[in-house]
């Protein structure tokens, strides 16, 4: 039976595309604020990663009232990394409303989400959105979406999809480009038309999928969800269906639905609504919460494996322990363990380390945004570089490998092509619109681009923008050549002199400035050959008594290069690690030690 006054939508598209804009919109116009409350842009991104990078994150629920209907949207990244949350969110919902810039049309992570949607045979509305750009070009955009849908499969049913066409910042959609509407108006009657309601039985037995979890100070952990089927009641009991084990006679301390941006107490809640509730401990998302008589499970949630891999370390730097207040191996493990609780597309295993854990996601963007959190809750730690995580099938070793879309001005395609041949790329499409830019479309292992970010960038002149979508696996590819340059090594303990690093200008690029605290062992900078070198960089300049012409002069010195820590995840080399602090990114080497280091190299010259 489908519930006529309820609608559950997820908003899907790129990076960047305008998603959490229009949601602001939506919930301004259905007056979940009120007139004197002052809102900041983009209230769904709370986190303040996702303010400073502009970017979702993670999923995130609200609900709002038009009409007699109650229409709970989900808020999804639009970041392949980040694909474990748009796979959970699509469990909740009967519709997706695909957004697409009218400039940039469909992109990368517009055929991820997309896919993800169309495999779960659930409508979609398409919405343009920035018609006001001066470079918009609608019907263009209109025509390549329809060829997304025909590329992956779509069904007749499935591409008759309504379009509309939106001004997020304005708050304004229209049915046809040049119409009168100077609100959201049509949208909301759209969802209402196109997005069936839920289906649910409220005299069934209860099933409640949890897909995703929070936590509260005050009432501990939180599960958000969909109630497929029955009604939850406070002060009744039920049964508690995990991926291994039914626990019966659990209750819930409190029954959430969601109004705006807040969670408010309810006493009963049915079939259809996305709702949480709090008061059960250890549970994990895909966990069902049925009755305690005849529990029936659901189909747990299943997400893409993980395909690249980094190794956490217990920070054992001469520096450790200064800035950061968690340190040890336990605090470590534990944050991990807490971590992948909210997260299905990240798996921690142990190593034959006891100060070591290995880290298993989706990708590199991914890995930073959780070592950045963990850094600014006050983890001190190392990390590795990332490895791809193989398979082994019919006693062939398999790779994952992407599809890499590059969008670059014509005169780079030569040095572009050559990099990426380099890395083994093939090249498999070619676009040239007549616009002074080309689309290149290449296929590659993903141990390719790792640290090919930083190349491209400054091969493009800052010009050209990549993105990367996940292929699947193909047989081994042979070594791939990484970082061309060594390192700049400090041969000491004390605090970098301008004397010094001036002395250094020949030898490569700095990456710390003059009064920087270093140890020996930790890399200072980029040296301009293949071989890394100790140096010197805290040496002083003597002193003497007696004076001449030229000795005071100012030493001009070359600026250092800041490095931000995805630049230094891409950057180190197979020997080196980053080493994460509350206050500080440093690079060093694995051995501090500079005899085992020249050691390990003269093994690995003579077994070449």
């Amino acid at each position: 039976m489908r519930k006529t006054n309820i609608r559950n939508i997820a908003i899907i598209s790129h990076v960047d595309h305008g998603k959490t804009t229009l949601v602001d919109g939506m919930l301004r116009q259905t007056g979940t604020f009120n007139d004197h409350q002052v809102i900041e842009d983009r209230v769904m991104d709370s986190l303040d990663l996702e303010k400073e990078r502009g970017i979702t994150i993670m999923a995130k629920n609200t609900a709002i009232r038009y009409g007699e209907v109650k229409i709970n949207i989900v808020d999804t990244p639009g970041h392949a990394d980040f694909g474990g949350e748009v796979e959970r969110s699509l469990n909740m919902v009967d519709g997706v409303m695909l957004l697409v810039d009218a400039s940039e049309g469909p992109l990368p992570q517009t055929r991820f989400v997309l896919k993800k949607a169309l495999a779960r045979r659930i409508p979609v509305v398409l919405i343009i959105n920035k018609i006001d750009r001066p470079d918009a070009r609608i019907e263009e955009v209109i025509n390549e979406v329809y060829d997304l849908f025909i590329d992956l499969d779509a069904t007749e049913e499935q591409i008759e999809f309504p379009i509309l066409y939106t001004n997020a910042k304005r708050g304004i959609a229209h049915r046809k480009p040049e119409d009168d509407s100077t609100d959201l108006k049509p949208l909301f009657d759209t969802i209402l038309t196109a997005i069936p309601g839920p289906e649910g039985d409220d005299g069934a037995v209860p099933q409640y999928l949890v897909t995703n979890l929070d936590y509260d100070s005050y009432v501990g952990q939180i599960a958000i969800g969909r109630l497929m089927n029955g009604v939850l009641e406070m002060r009744q009991t039920y049964s508690l269906c995990g991926e291994k084990a039914i626990t019966p006679g659990i209750k819930f301390s409190a029954l959430y639905t969601f109004v705006g941006l807040k969670k408010v107490l309810v006493e009963r809640v049915e079939a259809g609504d996305i709702v949480a509730f709090s008061g059960v401990e250890n549970l994990q998302i895909g966990d069902t919460v049925s009755s305690l008589e005849n529990p029936q499970p659901l189909p747990r949630i299943r997400v893409d494996e993980p395909t690249v891999s980094m190794l956490f370390f217990v920070n054992n730097g001469p520096m450790a322990g200064r800035e950061g207040k968690f340190l040890t191996s336990r605090h470590i493990r534990d944050r991990l363990e807490k971590e992948i609780l909210r997260n299905v597309s990240l798996r921690v295993k142990p190593t034959e380390r006891a100060d070591a854990f290995e880290v298993c996601g989706r990708g590199e963007l991914q890995m930073a945004i959780l070592i950045e959190t963990m850094r600014r809750e006050g983890y001190e730690f190392m990390v590795s570089k990332p490895h791809v995580i193989t398979r082994l099938e019919s006693e062939k070793v398999f790779e994952p490998v992407e599809r890499l879309f590059i969008d670059v001005p014509e005169e780079f395609i030569g040095i572009l092509t050559e990099k990426l041949a380099a890395r083994k790329g093939r090249l498999v499409n070619l676009v040239n619109k007549g616009s002074g830019r080309v689309n290149l479309e290449f296929i590659i292992p993903a141990r390719g681009l790792i640290g090919f970010r930083t190349h491209f960038l400054t091969d493009t002149k800052g010009s050209g923008v990549m993105n990367t979508l996940f292929e699947g696996y193909e047989p081994w590819a042979g070594a791939i050549p990484q970082r061309m340059t060594g390192a700049l090594v400090a041969d000491r303990p004390g605090r970098t002199t301008a004397y010094a690093c001036h002395a250094m200008a020949d030898r490569g690029e700095l990456l710390i400035s003059p009064g920087t605290e270093v140890y020996g062992g930790m890399v200072v900078g980029e040296r301009n050959r293949t071989i890394d070198m100790n140096v010197n960089i805290v040496k002083e300049k003597k002193l003497t008594n007696m004076r001449s012409s030229t000795s005071d002069q100012t030493v001009i010195l070359r600026p250092a290069r800041p490095m931000s820590l995805d630049q230094c995840i891409e950057f180190i080399a197979e020997d080196e690690l980053v080493e994460v602090t509350p206050g500080s990114i440093r690079l060093r080497k694995r051995d501090l030690d500079p005899q085992v280091r020249m050691a390990h190299y003269r093994e690995e010259k003579w077994s070449a």
